[in-house]
């Protein structure tokens, strides 16, 4: 199993309405590179969902329950989407200040490429979050 970070203006489409679908498609990712990882995942791994915005935190976990399929709502074939579901709200969201002051988290894509809305997230860097959380 792989883990990954998507990130969601929560005035577009927050973790409340995840919970509240029970599932989703993952769209609207553009960028070369985030497309690139977004082609990545697998069905079965597992993604913290990060709010933008006003909030800048990791708010929850979710599972990815299908692999990378063409956007059936756009004509370029190359925008891809995935399907995923709740797993579970964070008790404590973890802020992207938090996340940046922290030496472990150096490396992260988060801290070095903070733009970038699908980011893979190293198995040590999801247990430390999981942890703190």
């Amino acid at each position: 199993m792989s883990y990954w970070l998507l990130k969601t203006e929560p005035s577009c489409y927050s973790f409340d309405d995840l919970e509240r679908d029970k599932k989703t498609i993952w769209d609207g990712v553009s960028n070369n590179l985030a497309l690139k990882y977004l082609r990545q995942i697998k069905k079965g791994d597992q993604a913290f969902i990060y709010h933008t915005g006003d909030v800048k935190a990791v708010i929850g976990i979710a599972e990815i329950t299908s692999g990378p399929y063409a956007d059936p709502k756009q004509k370029d074939e190359k925008l891809a989407v995935i399907d995923l579901k709740p797993i579970k709200r964070l008790k404590k969201p973890i802020s992207l200040a938090y996340i940046k002051a922290q030496a472990e988290f150096s490396d992260f894509l988060l801290v070095k490429m903070s733009r970038l809305s699908v980011m893979p997230v190293s198995k040590e860097q999801w247990q430390l979050i999981s942890k703190l959380a």
